[in-house]
């Protein structure tokens, strides 16, 4: 079974912040979902740093890993932008981390989607230090910024079907840009 993971957190006090960036995404995918594939689709109902522990009951081989894609937020890239990739470190991301360390294996596809704003030349303008960082993820999304991410679940969607139909070679290739 084909299994897509959005990370965020629960309740909602969180619904629209940056760190639920994956299960925005997630949940958009679920509701317009027209493939004709078996899909289950995971928004963990853990705290973003327990998200393995939604996603291990799962995955029973390592076949299962190759079914597995999670989408989450990263700020390490420009709002807006997607990046597939695979058998790569968390990143720092803790949601991402507790999956790899329940899972005893980075060998799976994500979906890193950017939330940070950027310079006038493109560059990403991340907050500095944990405090900073802990507050940044947590805040809510500004309107417009909500309203782009939303507009990205197409892109993420088409992303999804093209890693399943035709391949993550063909979806890095495609999205990765």
């Amino acid at each position: 079974m084909k299994i897509v993971v959005g990370l965020g957190n629960p309740g909602s006090e969180y619904e629209n912040t940056r760190h639920n960036t994956g299960r925005i995404l997630v949940r958009i995918f679920e509701e317009k979902n027209t493939t004709k594939q078996k899909i289950k689709f995971i928004t963990p109902d853990t705290f973003m740093n327990n998200s393995g522990k939604a996603v291990v009951p799962f995955i029973k081989t390592k076949k299962d890993l190759k079914d597995l894609i999670v989408v989450y937020d990263d700020i390490d890239l420009p709002l807006g932008k997607i990046k597939i990739s695979f058998n790569r470190s968390d990143g720092g991301h803790n949601g991402l981390g507790s999956i790899i360390k329940l899972l005893k294996s980075q060998e799976f596809l994500r979906i890193r989607v950017g939330i940070s704003p950027t310079t006038p030349k493109g560059f990403v303008k991340k907050p500095k230090g944990e405090g900073a960082v802990l507050k940044f993820l947590l805040g809510e999304f500004k309107k417009s910024e909500l309203e782009l991410i939303k507009k990205l679940g197409k892109k993420v969607a088409e992303a999804i079907e093209t890693i399943y139909s035709e391949g993550a070679g063909k979806a890095m290739t495609v999205y990765n840009n």
